[in-house]
């Protein structure tokens, strides 16, 4: 089962909610609303989507639901290949699930992202790659500065704390090798936040590396892949907390109680 998470970005306040979840089997795809969806609707206002009109209905399909398949380069275009080597997705694995997993599939045109649900691995790390955010708001030698990351090269998170539009933002930074050589590269996507500071407060072993840098003409949000690792603690589970279960479940749970 592949599971991958859509959040939602109030235009004015610019917070992100958690407020869908795609699945697929391999067979049929399925659409819920979760449970964050309520917060969205009582602080932003929130409408359900024009495809998804019913917040207490789980959607099926057997084909990947128009909404998403809008934010899936096609085969056909000249530069699919090009945007699958951006994603650093082998070709062998290039399917729809998979390129809105790491692309993010963002539109110009409206305010919601694609995230993935990272999985532990055989040997309890929690792994998982993204791109950096914010890269397009930073000084012209930072941009510069992460056009000349090479893979491998290790980044340290800065808790951005007095942002006024976010206090529990996290920074990406250079790891400060050669003296001198400190750039901020961007920032860790806001999905990902609340379990990386929960995680660095029960484990230390964490460490965020480069993973592909992507030159000129790829757009500044595909510019730098980064990897995420970190050894799960016993009992944590990513994506686990009430905001990211189907609504559903709990409309039933609140009908038989």
């Amino acid at each position: 089962m592949k599971k991958l998470f859509v959040a939602w970005q109030d235009a004015t306040s610019r917070r992100w909610f958690t407020i869908g979840r795609l699945t697929s089997d391999g067979e049929k795809y399925s659409f819920v609303y979760t449970q964050e969806v309520n917060e969205a609707q009582r602080e932003s206002a929130f409408q359900p989507l024009l495809a998804f009109p019913d917040l207490y209905v789980e959607y099926e399909s057997d084909e990947l639901f128009p909404l998403f398949t809008n934010r899936v380069l096609p085969r056909s275009r000249r530069d699919y290949a090009e945007f699958v080597r951006w994603l650093n997705v082998p070709e062998y694995e290039d399917d729809p699930i998979a390129l809105l997993a790491r692309s993010g599939g963002q539109r110009v045109t409206d305010t919601l992202e694609v995230f993935p649900c990272p999985e532990s691995d055989e040997d309890g790390n929690y792994d998982i790659r993204f791109f950096a955010h914010g890269l397009r708001h930073l000084a012209s030698a930072s941009i510069e500065r992460a056009e000349r990351l090479q893979p491998g090269e290790p980044l340290l998170l800065l808790h951005d704390f007095q942002n006024p539009r976010d206090s529990r933002a996290l920074l990406m930074r250079t790891a400060e090798t050669t003296p001198g050589d400190m750039y901020l590269i961007g920032y860790c996507p806001r999905y990902l936040v609340d379990d990386t500071l929960e995680l660095l407060q029960r484990c230390l072993n964490s460490r965020i590396t480069v993973e592909r840098v992507n030159l000129p003409p790829a757009p500044m949000q595909f510019r730098l892949l980064c990897k995420m690792t970190m050894r799960l603690p016993d009992g944590f589970s990513p994506f686990s907390g009430p905001a990211y279960q189907p609504l559903v479940a709990e409309m039933a749970l609140t009908h038989a109680s």
